[in-house]
């Protein structure tokens, strides 16, 4: 199985993850070439060597007009130095002031709405699939900044420069995600930094409101370095794109890239990416789901295990169990991969009694086997032979 891991030891930001994705391409030149045509207005890519601790990856700038967006100095999801991560990290945008205006505190500058922005992608020269990732993403961040400055989606207001960086690390992902289409993609707990920033409305906790709101759900971490590690850019996209977050899979690993953020920090300040084959055949890792129930007929334990199986779990089985006051009940334990697992717990808790079920990590060790049907006096016969 082509399985990508991303190690978000240094948290995550838009340029980081499409810096460190170019490394695994295999032409980057082309792959930039391609970028540069797809018809961001304003927008140009550009690739440079960049050493963090001693460690060489991929810096990726965005330039806007020829320029690179410089840091800003304060921090503010509402109001706020780019898109373009730097890993400062924040994505540039306003938020209304509750009759459809933005708030202007950059004179002259130009805003754009959510509708703007979709308009701007539907524009551009990429696949119809990475077009549809790509608002995905996008909405999620703007979604993030409604809820938490209490506004419509429509009524969130982007810094037009920040809004076109922020787009054009975005799209950079989606569309090496598509040419690397990797059948699964995994990805470390996220570190978010610990500390406070100070923006234009005072001083906010790290990390960030909308960046938080972003990663509920995911196993994140504060660690001891100060600072804003994970962006809402960089949240985005990694709850958009993977399916797992956890410790790195058994797997060869083909390729390698360091895409590495503009701060220095006691640790290398990059996202590391590995492509790779997970190894699905000898040993697996698996989950077992259990649950003690007592009050259960035997057809309902039967008609429960058959649900689950349809769940997607690879195996069921039952257990005769001593429960407390001297009770006799069931053990039903169920066998899924990473995949299935929310399927299958679903299913412990819709077809069966219980109120609680446990989970546990397990190796499961199989032999090669393959399954062929061989002809006999007696009809077609369906063999499975293990080695």
């Amino acid at each position: 199985m082509k399985t990508l891991y991303l190690d978000c030891g240094m948290g995550a930001a838009g340029d980081m993850l499409s810096a460190a994705l170019l490394e695994l391409m295999p032409d980057r030149q082309a792959v930039l070439d391609e970028l540069n045509t797809i018809g961001i207005p304003q927008v140009r890519y550009k690739a440079e060597a960049s050493i963090k601790c001693g460690i060489t990856g991929t810096h990726m700038t965005v330039l806007i007009n020829g320029e690179e967006e410089g840091p800003a100095d304060s921090h503010e999801e509402g109001h706020v130095h780019g898109g373009h991560d730097h890993h400062e990290h924040h994505e540039n945008l306003e938020h209304s002031d509750g009759h459809g205006h933005p708030e202007h505190h950059d004179h002259g500058v130009e805003h754009r709405t959510m509708k703007d922005i979709e308009a701007v992608v539907n524009a551009l020269k990429i696949p119809e699939t990475v077009r549809k990732n790509v608002i995905k993403v996008y909405g999620l961040i703007a979604e993030a900044e409604s809820h938490v400055h209490d506004r419509p989606v429509t009524e969130v207001h982007f810094h037009e420069l920040g809004a076109f960086d922020a787009i054009a690390d975005v799209t950079a992902v989606c569309l090496m995600l598509d040419r690397l289409s990797p059948d699964r993609i995994v990805a470390s707990p996220v570190h978010v930094g610990s500390g406070k920033v100070r923006c234009a409305h005072g001083i906010l906790p790290v990390p960030a409101p909308a960046t938080a709101l972003i990663l509920k759900g995911i196993p994140i971490y504060g660690g001891d370095i100060q600072g804003e590690l994970c962006t809402p850019t960089g949240a985005a996209l990694l709850k958009h794109f993977a399916d797992e977050f956890g410790k790195m899979p058994v797997m060869s690993v083909d390729a390698i890239g360091y895409g590495m953020g503009k701060k220095d920090f006691p640790a290398a300040n990059c996202v590391r990416a590995m492509l790779g084959n997970e190894e699905r055949r000898g040993n697996e890792i698996r989950y077992e789901i259990s649950a003690n129930v007592d009050d259960m007929t035997g057809e309902q334990v039967g008609s429960a295990a058959e649900r689950i199986f349809e769940a997607g779990a690879a195996d069921v089985f039952t257990l005769q169990a001593g429960m407390k006051k001297g009770r006799p009940g069931i053990l039903i334990s169920a066998i899924c991969d990473s995949e299935t697992k929310q399927a299958v717990i679903k299913a412990f808790f819709k077809y069966t009694s219980t109120i609680g079920v446990r989970e546990k990590e397990v190796t499961r060790y199989i032999l090669d086997r393959d399954v062929y049907t061989r002809e006999t006096p007696y009809g077609p016969v369906r063999i499975k032979r293990s080695e």
